[in-house]
């Protein structure tokens, strides 16, 4: 199955997408939240639209917001593909890296972003996200990991890197965290519908094409990640995880950095596709 939220911003309603149709939620639930996903949500939808009991809304020119709600917590991998880290200037890694967005920065998929003040080096990263199900803390493996996990989506980790990197005091998140730093959606879809061990990864700017890897050259596989986190601290439902990025950034020095004007497009396959305007 796949959901989305769609409507202005602050407004928008849940849906679920079938078919390449759109039909409310409202009669379920208030959104696509925490608290419809740890109750059986997705479940109810399917049987709601199989039962014919879900009403369609138009489709047509409708915007995407993110297809889940504000998040709790926004967790970042970093460096989880090894040509990243190389052309990061780093080895693997031997344990995840862990570092933490702002929930404030989750946007819609196709919503413009403004480049901070000060920035020369702002930067793309398409991502594989797992949106977590159910309250997850000291799983005692990997495998029991699978069943924490309400869907997928796809996520552009933003990032600043001189801010990143340069002035940083050793920690990440002053390049991380601006406002509409991590688009996501359009959809978030179930995981009986995805096979996230070999999703197909890719960006373009202006139409260049950028990235194009799939997630099988993971470090650490989507299992492997939400078992470690919940080692060191309490994934609710609804909290986003964005597993990290593959090459072909600007920080590589291959591209130029992103800047006011420019139009970047990524999408995860299965997933759906983003579409972001870059503004002063």
């Amino acid at each position: 199955m796949k959901f989305a939220r769609v409507g202005p911003h602050g407004a928008e309603i849940p849906v679920l997408v079938h078919e390449q149709r759109l039909f409310s939620l409202q009669s379920l639930t208030a959104d696509i939240d925490g608290a419809f996903l740890a109750t059986g949500g997705p479940a109810k939808a399917a049987a709601a639209l199989a039962a014919g009991e879900l009403t369609e809304v138009p489709a047509d020119g409708v915007r995407y917001g993110a297809p889940i709600a504000r998040p709790s917590a926004v967790i970042g991998i970093g460096q989880n593909y090894a040509a990243h880290a190389a052309e990061s200037g780093s080895l693997p890694p031997e344990q995840p890296i862990i570092f933490l967005k702002t929930p404030n920065t989750v946007s819609g998929p196709n919503d413009p972003v403004t480049i901070p003040h000060r920035s020369t080096k702002t930067d793309w990263e398409v991502e594989l996200g797992v949106v977590i199900g159910k309250t997850a803390s000291y799983l005692d493996s990997k495998e029991a990991a699978r069943e924490y996990i309400a869907g997928y989506v796809t996520v552009n980790d933003l990032s600043e890197r001189d801010f990143q990197i340069n002035i940083s005091g050793g920690q990440w998140s002053k390049g991380k965290n601006f406002p509409g730093f991590c688009p996501t959606g359009p959809y978030l879809v179930t995981p009986d519908e995805v096979d996230a061990g070999n999703l197909r990864l890719s960006s373009w700017v202006n139409g260049e094409p950028r990235q194009n890897s799939t997630t099988s050259g993971m470090v650490f596989d989507v299992e492997t990640l939400i078992h470690d986190l919940s080692q060191y601290l309490v994934l609710e439902p609804g909290d986003l995880i964005c597993t990290g990025t593959p090459e072909g950034v600007a920080l590589s020095g291959r591209f130029p950095y992103l800047k006011a004007g420019d139009v970047l497009e990524i999408e995860v396959e299965g997933l759906g596709r983003q579409r972001q305007d870059f503004l002063s």
